[in-house]
């Protein structure tokens, strides 16, 4: 035999060789003792028992090769991952089983099938099963059964809130701490939502330690700086593992939509913010149109004379509000709506409409809670900020010198409203446009004054006026205010009435009056004008962080 031939012949019988060992072995893994079952040859088998040994070996191989180690992965394969080997009807019976048997990250009936001797299939002792929750990211329900670390408190914060005491700034950091480790221990992924749900679990218990409360007043929810708090800490831990790329990625990347809101939504958003009755759809039903339009005429007339019956003009204002309402959402000029409608820019017709439109009452609201807490933050400014900022101890002297020796409650309030926006480094001028004392309501030069609602002081300083006016889109609305708290209060409430937004110039002072000294408190929007298209914070940080060291602070 020739040489050549020899060597094919030889071939043939290796590459026959050959075949007959991978025969084999498919053969000796389809027919291993239980015993000797990989976890994969459980999960497989235990739905499809009926699979040939090849697809059950081809599937094994794959999941292997796509990075399933542990029971746990399972819940993880798709659809996709099964179609090498098997039909789709098989494949989508092998997850359905899956997801529901593997779906908690207890596992105990896997466990269970270890533990059993009885059972008619063991598994390989190289493959763990733990019955800790070695996933704990992947729970999304973990914060409905969280239960608060109070045993992990240090003695000193434990004591606080048994005793019904604010723990100090440093306590309190360390609670915050040891809160959120346990909350990312649960989900590395905590959200604002698992933030709220935290606080207010621990606000419920101990009320009178952890509450936002000022002189005796719930601020809100009472619960707004504890969840800030609580932000803040996840997002300082997050930040430590965040490559700064990523964050500078994630910050300027302007194709991520999922932060941004339409801006025609932002803008209803802000408009309708802090009120209840912002669009009133019907008239009521014993008015029509022809009413409506008798009585505004009859408004009109009676502004005309000094002796009108302020009763009857708060009748007339609130059963004409559904008009009033109509014409401003229609965008109506505030010069126009000031000819139809000249009551509503005075003390009482705004009061009237106010009232309607948000449920407060303007003055009063404000009074109140000026007498709760107005002499704790001038206190809290006057005694505790001087001493943190250069800046502000200066503001403080110059205002101080044009005080002088004057005092009272008036006095009082237009220092605290200087003092906060000193505090909140917004400035003066955003708020008040000063002109001389016996200055004409012709004379005022209104193309210098902002477009937002404007406190007109006629005098050199707010402590030494006695008359103010109002202006609002560089048009005066009211020229003769006699208080600084009527001025404050009409000012204010002009935002609301004729859909302004708040401009970021004043965006902390206005947020700040409106929750402490308006009671207005949306836990959803904001009425501060946007100025870029990422979605804006619905609660002010500065302002809950103020909020919360009027609430902290101890007086000696």
């Amino acid at each position: 035999m020739h040489v050549p031939a020899l060597l094919s012949v030889c071939t043939i019988y290796i590459y026959f060789f050959l075949f007959c060992l991978k025969v084999a072995f498919f053969f000796f893994r389809a027919n291993m003792s239980d015993s000797e079952q990989t976890f994969l040859d459980v999960a497989i088998m235990e739905v499809l028992p009926q699979l040939q040994a090849i697809n059950k070996n081809i599937l094994e191989e794959h999941l292997q090769s796509i990075g399933v180690e542990t029971y746990e992965d399972l819940k993880f394969v798709t659809e996709a991952d099964l179609m090498t080997a098997l039909r789709p009807v098989q494949a989508r019976k092998l997850l359905s089983v899956w997801k529901q048997k593997y779906h908690t990250s207890e596992n105990s009936s896997l466990s269970s099938v270890e533990a059993s001797p009885t059972q008619s299939l063991s598994v390989s002792p190289k493959i763990s099963l733990s019955t800790s929750s070695s996933s704990p990211g992947l729970d999304t329900q973990w914060d409905d059964n969280f239960k608060i670390p109070w045993g992990k408190f240090p003695e000193e914060v434990m004591d606080s809130l048994e005793r019904g005491k604010r723990p100090g700034t440093k306590l309190r950091r360390q609670m915050v701490r040891i809160v959120v480790a346990e909350m990312m221990e649960k989900c590395p992924h905590v959200g604002k939502k698992h933030s709220t749900d935290v606080a207010t679990k621990m606000v419920a218990k101990y009320q009178n330690s952890l509450q936002d409360v000022i002189e005796g007043d719930i601020v809100g929810t009472g619960y707004h700086s504890l969840v800030k708090q609580l932000q803040n800490r996840i997002e300082n831990v997050r930040r430590t593992s965040t490559p700064k790329i990523r964050k500078r990625k994630h910050q300027t990347d302007v194709s991520d939509q999922t932060d941004e809101i339409p801006l025609e939504e932002t803008a209803a958003m802000q408009d309708t913010y802090g009120c209840i009755k912002w669009n009133v759809k019907f008239l009521p039903i014993e008015e029509t149109q022809e009413s409506q339009q008798h009585k505004m005429e009859k408004l009109q007339v009676m502004f005309q004379n000094s002796d009108a019956n302020p009763e009857e003009v708060k009748c007339l204002m609130k059963s004409t509000f559904y008009t009033q309402r109509q014409h401003v959402n229609q965008g109506k000029s505030i010069k126009c709506l000031r000819e139809e409608w000249p009551f509503w820019f005075d003390e009482l017709g705004m009061s009237v409409h106010f009232k309607e439109l948000t449920g407060i009452d303007l003055k009063e609201t404000f009074t109140r809670n000026l007498d709760l807490k107005g002499k704790r933050l001038l206190d809290y400014l006057t005694i505790v900020c001087v001493n943190k900022s250069k800046k502000f101890l200066q503001n403080y002297g110059r205002l101080q010198r044009m005080r002088g020796m004057q005092s009272g409650c008036s006095d009082d309030v237009i220092e605290m409203l200087l003092l906060l926006l000193s505090y909140f480094e917004e400035e003066e001028k955003s708020m008040f446009f000063h002109v001389e004392d016996g200055c004409l309501a012709e004379e005022v030069q209104l193309e210098q004054v902002p477009l937002t609602p404007t406190v007109i002081v006629c005098g050199q300083s707010c402590y030494s006026t006695t008359r103010y006016m109002l202006s609002l889109d560089q048009i005066l609305i009211n020229t003769n205010i006699s208080s600084f708290i009527s001025a404050l209060c009409l000012m204010f409430g002009s935002y609301y009435c004729f859909n302004i937004h708040y401009p970021s110039e004043l965006a902390s002072t206005l947020e700040f009056l409106q929750r402490c000294f308006f009671s207005i408190n949306p836990e959803k929007g904001t009425k501060v004008q946007n100025k870029n298209s990422k979605r804006p914070l619905n609660l002010n940080p500065r302002v809950l962080t103020l909020i919360q060291q009027l609430s902290d602070h101890e007086w000696c």
